[in-house]
């Protein structure tokens, strides 16, 4: 089954639809924009452990670092993975231990992650 289409998300104020444009197969999908740069994949690996992974891949065009003249594109991503054991973990269980992480560390305003990217630990 796969998520809602077009997907939408919002970055720095500015909203990005995201039509499906792959199944690949049964446990993937693909949504990307028009400008082909942002992506979001949904997939599920089924094995002695599951692994449920969405990720957005993002890209844009700025001045190469090492010939400032220049424009590259340049890419990041970010993604969250769900691992659990077959069986032990109801989605509900799963759900509020992923709840309890997204507000640490979205708490007081992302900084959690701000001091992440920052370099701290």
């Amino acid at each position: 089954m796969s998520f809602t289409d077009p997907l939408s998300i919002t970055i720095s104020g500015s909203a990005i639809s995201l039509p499906r444009v792959n199944t690949g197969d049964e446990n993937a999908s693909e949504y990307m924009s028009g400008d082909g740069l942002y992506k979001v994949t949904a997939s599920h690996d089924y094995g002695k452990r599951t692994r449920r992974l969405l990720r957005i891949d993002a890209s844009k065009i700025a001045p190469d670092s090492f010939r400032p003249a220049e424009n590259t594109r340049v890419s990041m991503s970010n993604y969250i993975v769900f691992d659990v054991p077959p069986t032990g973990y109801t989605n509900a269980e799963a759900l509020a231990v992923y709840q309890g992480f997204k507000a640490m560390f979205t708490a007081t305003s992302d900084l959690q992650i701000t001091k992440l990217l920052g370099g701290e630990s």
